[in-house]
């Protein structure tokens, strides 16, 4: 199977898992088993990528719980600034990291969180990725989701938080020759991306909750962070 083949088919294998009564990490599991099924060479090379990454614990130095979490003042999907130390003015903050629309984990990822929206509150979902409007926009359309979805140009803020990776040559390759021009997503060059991840901040600043994880096919189930909601309001 081709490269242009092999990213039909995980859409068609997105679309038909997507909307399963299922939890988010059988939704993961069954994209990673259709990229295995579809091109084990493709399989391979995720396997040894993702094994070097938890080799070197890839994003184990980001803030962690008891840690105040840096600022950012980034732009969402329609342009507007946003800043953390506001959201936090309003209530707790939930930020997740994603790499960004092309990627079916991610768009998985992002659906799972805006079906859970609501019974998050009060924490404040923001999402962060690398790319440009342009994308923050169209998968945030796609998930349905209310809550913003923002750019981190250059990865400034994930390189900030110790989550920031660069991609490698052979993945990178692999990557491209299936359609996914991931520098030009973000507006740039540069082969990096973010170590998914999510971060509970209460208002204080302070993080409350963390999950990273390097590899990028297992997500934070939305029941996880609907409990970390529920501490807080608990407290109330």
């Amino acid at each position: 199977m081709d490269a242009s083949q092999l990213v039909a088919s995980l859409e068609d294998a997105f679309h038909r898992v997507r909307g399963e009564n299922a939890p988010l990490s059988d939704k993961l599991k069954y994209i990673a088993d259709e990229v295995r099924r579809l091109s084990p060479v493709f399989a391979d090379a995720v396997e040894a990528f993702v094994g070097r990454l938890e080799e070197v614990a890839a994003g184990s130095l980001a803030p962690a719980v008891g840690d105040a979490m840096p600022p950012f003042l980034l732009p969402d999907e329609e342009g507007r600034l946003t800043d953390l130390a506001r959201l936090l003015r309003v209530g707790p903050v939930a930020i997740a990291f994603i790499r960004g629309h092309w990627c079916p984990y991610c768009r998985l990822n992002a659906a799972g969180l805006a079906e859970a929206e609501e019974a998050l509150r009060p924490l404040q979902l923001v999402a962060i990725s690398a790319e440009t409007q342009k994308y923050t926009r169209e998968i945030k359309r796609e998930a349905k989701a209310a809550f913003p979805f923002l750019s981190d140009v250059d990865n400034g803020y994930a390189l900030a938080l110790n989550l920031a990776i660069w991609v490698p040559d052979d993945m990178s390759a692999l990557i491209a020759a299936a359609g996914w021009d991931v520098p030009s997503y973000q507006g740039g060059e540069a082969w990096i991306l973010p170590v998914p991840s999510v971060f509970v901040v209460d208002q204080e600043g302070i993080v409350r909750f963390r999950h990273v994880d390097p590899d990028y096919r297992r997500r934070l189930e939305p029941s996880v962070l609907i409990e970390a909601a529920e501490a807080f309001r608990a407290l109330r």
